[in-house]
């Protein structure tokens, strides 16, 4: 049990005695000593002993702290002059016991000098609270942890780049989603968690990181490949790529141009022809920088390193490179939107699909296949193809896709066909496929003689450029 002197005067004691009251901290005994009937409320806890006496007098207040030994003293006065002869004479009383000390009056010097005491300025208390309901301005925890904004609560708005994407499938490195606050009650999220708009998110982490997250999650759609990153990235694999090259940097550069203020950074691995990487380098500028690797050794990590550093979003790379070591585990740990090369070039793309897969997966990708149809201007299309005619059963993915057309302001396109997707997909020209990142993708093109997976021809078909995006469905995700 803990013994806690209030010194109190005025209203803001009595809203704190009230408060007190109400809160009911059972390891606490409170002793208030007031002269004015004012300083307390009518009703008090069961806790709370009340001392009529004057907390200016030394001879009270040293009587009143020889009865019982106190761990904290507060000093909540309106006088100012009162204030001042009060601390003074707890400090004649005891000069070690910690204080508390209400500054009223915005006076800077006011138990400046003083040990263990911790001040509360109020003027600052409320500016800072009036700060906190303007508009594009993060709420951060002002009495919790560190209070330099490394916990902070940030809502979603309709049309964020957040808004409808599964917690795992957001990268937090350097910090993390803690709550989810949704029609007034708290949730634990998991991997699976979908964001949708109108939540507020608890986030924790380093505060230089906080504030480019509130940032990134009030900006709206329209800004791909964000929230995964903000800039391009493209690999060149010199044993694979040689013979397109030059047509995949031209790819890459046509989507820089496409997206606002992005860069480009280019990094070759394993070069083997010099003339060919001169024709490469002649493509830097002011947004492109190239970087070229001459060690075959821990390629992965520098791949790792570069995306990491540069804040990358978007990752360009073709089939071959894709499937070469371990690049493509290295990708999908980093949780990044992958762009893979295709015959038909982007170019010449005039709508992007998404073929009907598993429900949760459908929802995971799906704010990300309105944002970049968006940005490249491409029709979005969701194709709900099924040999057996079984629409029925994923009616709740449509119905998901219509309201993020209208809530978007686009239009999509909704196809139900009694037919294989993969045969149908084999007859479309020019267009870019948007798919689930699986972690597991087949590249056995025997495998497609006797599958009807989608994502059983995602390397194994080279028609079409495809945009693997990432998604969770559950911790292991």
């Amino acid at each position: 049990m803990k013994n806690i002197l209030i010194l109190a005067d005025g209203s803001i004691a009595r809203h704190f005695v009230e408060w007190i009251g109400r809160k009911r901290v059972a390891d606490n005994r409170y002793y208030v000593t007031c002269f004015h009937e004012d300083a307390t409320p009518e009703k008090l806890g069961k806790n709370i002993t009340v001392i009529k006496a004057d907390p200016t007098s030394y001879a009270r207040i040293r009587h009143i702290m020889d009865d019982v030994k106190f761990s904290h003293v507060f000093i909540v006065m309106e006088n100012k002059e009162d204030a001042i002869y009060t601390l003074k004479n707890i400090r004649m009383v005891e000069d070690k016991i910690r204080i508390v000390l209400v500054n009223q009056w915005d006076d800077p010097q006011i138990g400046r000098e003083e040990e263990n005491v911790t001040l509360i300025n109020v003027d600052e208390l409320i500016a800072a609270h009036l700060y906190d309901q303007l508009p594009n301005v993060p709420v951060v925890a002002q009495n919790v942890g560190l209070g330099k904004g490394e916990i902070m609560e940030i809502h979603v708005p309709f049309g964020s780049t957040f808004a409808f994407r599964h917690v795992g499938s957001i990268l937090q490195r350097k910090w993390k989603i803690a709550a989810i606050y949704r029609h007034e009650k708290q949730i634990l999220p998991t991997n699976a968690t979908t964001i949708l708009p109108n939540d507020t998110l608890l986030v924790v982490g380093k505060p230089l990181v906080l504030d480019g997250v509130y940032r990134t999650i009030n900006r709206r759609i329209g800004l791909f490949p964000e929230p995964f990153g903000k800039d391009l990235y493209l690999i060149l694999d010199f044993r694979v790529d040689k013979a397109q090259m030059l047509l995949y940097l031209k790819e890459s550069l046509y989507m820089m141009e496409k997206l606002e203020e992005k860069q480009l950074f280019i990094r070759i691995i394993y070069p083997n022809d010099f003339e060919l990487l001169e024709k490469v380098k002649n493509y830097e500028s002011e947004n492109v920088t190239i970087s070229v690797c001459y060690d075959d050794h821990d390629v992965d990590h520098l791949i790792e390193y570069d995306i990491q550093e540069q804040d990358i979003g978007l990752v360009f790379i073709s089939i071959d490179a894709f499937s070469y070591g371990s690049i493509r585990e290295t990708l999908y740990s980093l949780k990044k939107v992958v762009y893979l090369f295709g015959d038909q070039l982007l170019y010449n793309i005039d709508k992007s699909i998404v073929l009907m897969d598993d429900e949760r997966k459908m929802e995971s990708i799906s704010s990300t296949a309105f944002d970049v149809s968006e940005s490249l201007g491409l029709e979005l299309c969701l194709c709900d193809y099924d040999p057996e005619g079984e629409f029925e059963t994923r009616k709740i993915v449509v119905e998901h896709y219509e309201t993020l057309a209208h809530i978007f302001n686009m239009d999509i396109k909704i196809e139900h066909k009694i037919a294989n997707p993969i045969r149908e997909l084999a007859n479309m020209e020019n267009v870019l496929q948007i798919a689930p990142f699986e972690k597991e993708l087949n590249q056995n093109s025997f495998w497609k003689l006797i599958s009807t997976k989608i994502s059983d021809f995602l390397l194994t078909t080279r028609k079409h450029p495809k945009l693997l995006v990432p998604y969770a469905l559950g911790e292991e995700a």
